[in-house]
């Protein structure tokens, strides 16, 4: 049965193109927001949703994040990595000087942030739900309107491109994550992800809690925090150690971290991809 993949659209965003990597022969099922694919596999429309999670130029995508803390219940089975090329575009080939408003996704502006200061330091910048969004609006605007997104909604849209790969560092990649109803089994090469939050917060907690995998040999791949949105300075902490929670000192460890702490969730063990970052 072939199966359907949701994603952030319209056609042509780099969250098409990641649903693509991860299984080319699905049906590809686009939705209007990130908490829309999530929404999308809850409901039975989708067997799996794709969304980005992290950037190597602008960090975690809170989007995603707060989303897998606090509104779903949705397994993390899979992660595939997106080189991203970024480029300007116009309804038609335009001067830097001539444009006053430029249209993408947050996470875009973002990456492009110190080209956009240097050559168009008068726009306006403003945000869209994705990239290819950006472009059908950037295309039903005026000719001083521009747009950064994908050489491919360049194509499906019909805008011209005035300059490619405007992200600020070179090795632009995002890494999306795969989300399910279950998890994956172990494969040998194997990422689990989670979060937990503290009842209270003294010296040297954090620390403790991190000796847990380090004591088992557990490699840390990833640590960031994000607001618990209950009160003001208390925080939400997401990891992604290496090894599956199937396995034997990943389950001591995860035990022994439940001890510690007033909440966890493992949000899924997934097969690791061969494009993360060692």
């Amino acid at each position: 049965m072939v199966k359907k993949v949701a994603y952030l659209g319209p056609p042509g965003t780099y969250s098409e193109q990641a649903a693509y990597d991860w299984n080319s022969e699905a049906i590809l099922v686009p939705a209007d927001s990130i908490p829309a694919v999530a929404a999308s596999v809850v409901v039975g429309d989708a067997d799996e949703g794709v969304v980005p999670i992290e950037n190597s130029i602008e960090g975690g995508v809170t989007f995603t994040l707060d989303l897998l803390i606090h509104d779903s219940d949705l397994s993390i089975c899979g992660e595939t990595v997106v080189t991203i090329n970024q480029c300007l575009m116009a309804q038609t080939q335009i001067e830097f000087a001539e444009i006053k408003t430029v249209l993408s996704h947050p996470q875009s502006l973002g990456q492009c942030r110190e080209f956009l200061r240097k050559n168009v330091p008068g726009a306006e910048l403003i945000a869209s739900l994705s990239n290819s969004a950006a472009v059908k609006e950037m295309m039903e605007s005026d000719r001083s309107t521009a747009a950064i997104s994908s050489k491919r909604a360049a194509e499906i849209y019909g805008a011209e491109i005035i300059l490619e790969n405007v992200e600020d560092r070179p090795n632009n990649e995002t890494r999306f994550v795969v989300l399910s109803h279950l998890d994956e089994r172990r494969t040998g090469s194997d990422m689990t992800s989670l979060w937990f939050e503290y009842h209270d917060d003294s010296p040297g907690i954090l620390s403790q809690s991190l000796r847990e995998f380090a004591s088992r040999n557990i490699n840390l791949a990833k640590i960031e925090s994000r607001p618990n949105k209950k009160s003001l300075g208390r925080y939400v902490f997401l990891v992604d150690i290496e090894g599956h929670r199937s396995d034997s000192n990943v389950t001591e460890a995860l035990d022994a971290l439940n001890t510690q702490v007033s909440t966890m969730k493992v949000l899924g063990s997934y097969p690791r991809s061969n494009r993360r970052g060692t």
